[in-house]
């Protein structure tokens, strides 16, 4: 049996293989997303926080820590494109589009975990409604709105030249473009003149907000705990902004690749390599950042500061820093992106990729959690956190979505130029 298979597999043209790849993506997707939704019902809904690991001491656990991550995927994507939108760029204009979607798809994903965490959505609405301009919180979420909005537009003025091309189909992706251009009929030099300008006055206002706002704006609500001295700090904001250009970059590369391999594609060597430079440079500032924020809080001799940090180097949750936060998301893939010939290799700058957006999910992880667990009263006891089953299934689910939304966008849309295939670029290894 075993060998009429392999018989039957080899005979599969290669369109057939991708087809049924795509087929397995789906199935495990849907599979993992209904595994999360299961997880949410029967836990989430039916018995509220009582089925997380979350107390009155660590009030804030893995959902946070996912919720800064796809905030930072989202920021720091989006200041990407906005080398090829703001600067006019062009060599990375391969990953524009790419970049804006998966800022959008990993936004929304980063308030459904802090939706989830919140419990009350609804009251989010609270803080649109009666503005408290004295309140981080209740700026962050009008920062959110704008640019939210922002990246749909720009997405959209980014691709309308596509658009109007894909419209000419008699399919549902023709259909779908002809209701999203007004049935506009041509694209004329004028209106690619036009579009250009709207782009750049749209990335250079999204700059600011991306930065101060968003995810700036993200490490301010942290950096304002006054009551959680490893946090409440100066540096805790521009440590959000690196880490985002960080984890933003290491995403458009791992999907531009990823996507040229599955689709048998040529890969430009030499945009890979110049974001490869690019990453490597961001990792080398966040070591620095990272030596001055551990520098400054073991000499500030703050009892409790000391303490966050004993905590994350040199307790049972100390292998979240070393082996995720310094192996994964910094010192590994520094490695592989200056050795002349690992930063060479496509292979080894996507796998340098990877490792950053693992060990990332570890960088947030101790943002959030230590510093928690650490007493503020003597006499109180320690914290205690570890994310159960429910919170995993259903953190896996959401993320089944993220990639479900971000799937379908590829799909629906013109993510890709359509006459890149007709630039002279280098063959993917």
């Amino acid at each position: 049996m075993s060998t009429k298979a392999n018989l039957a597999n080899n005979m599969l043209t290669p369109e057939h293989k991708k087809r049924k790849l795509e087929k397995i993506y789906w199935i495990s997707l849907f599979i993992v997303f209904g595994i999360g939704v299961y997880s949410i019902i029967t836990g989430y809904f039916m018995q509220g926080m009582e089925s997380t690991y979350l107390s009155n001491i660590v009030p804030w656990g893995g959902w946070i820590a996912f919720y800064i991550y796809f905030i930072g995927l989202s920021a720091g994507s989006f200041l990407l494109s906005t080398l090829v939108y703001g600067f006019g760029m062009e060599k990375f204009e391969k990953i524009g589009r790419a970049a804006l979607l998966s800022a959008i798809v990993c936004m929304i994903t980063g308030i459904l975990f802090v939706f989830l965490d919140i419990g009350r959505p609804d009251h989010v609405m609270n803080a649109v409604i009666y503005w408290n301009v004295t309140s981080t919180m209740s700026w962050e979420i009008h920062f959110y709105i704008v640019y939210l909005i922002l990246l749909v537009v720009e997405l959209y003025f980014s691709m309308r030249n596509d658009l109007v091309k894909v419209a000419k189909s008699k399919n549902f992706k023709g259909k779908l473009s002809r209701f999203l251009i007004f049935n506009k009929q041509e694209y004329t030099d004028i209106d690619k003149g036009k579009d250009k300008k709207r782009l750049k006055i749209m990335g250079i206002i999204g700059i600011p907000l991306a930065i101060f706002g968003v995810h700036g704006g993200t490490g301010s609500i942290f950096a304002v705990l006054k009551a959680q001295p490893y946090l409440n700090s100066a540096l805790f904001p521009l440590i959000f902004i690196i880490s985002a250009l960080v984890s933003g970059t290491a995403l458009s590369i791992a999907i531009y690749v990823i996507k040229c391999k599955v689709k048998k594609q040529q890969a430009d060597h030499s945009m890979i390599r110049s974001l490869g430079s690019m990453l490597a440079l961001f990792i080398g500032i966040e070591i620095i950042m990272v030596w001055y924020e551990f520098l400054v809080g073991f000499y500030g001799l703050e009892h409790e500061e000391i303490g966050t940090l004993q905590l994350i180097m040199g307790s049972p949750y100390s292998w979240s820093f070393w082996i995720f936060q310094m192996g994964f998301a910094l010192l590994f893939p520094l490695i592989l992106l200056v050795i002349k010939k690992t930063r060479e290799s496509i292979n080894w700058i996507l796998g340098a990729s990877v490792m950053v957006l693992i060990g990332v999910v570890g960088v947030r992880f101790n943002m959030v959690i230590p510093t928690l667990i650490m007493p503020k009263i003597d006499g109180m006891p320690y914290g205690n956190y570890y994310m159960n089953l429910s919170e995993w299934l259903t953190s896996f689910g959401v993320i089944a979505m993220c990639l479900i939304l971000y799937t379908i966008g590829e799909k629906l849309f013109p993510i890709d130029e359509l006459d890149s295939h007709e630039k002279g670029v280098s063959k993917h290894e």
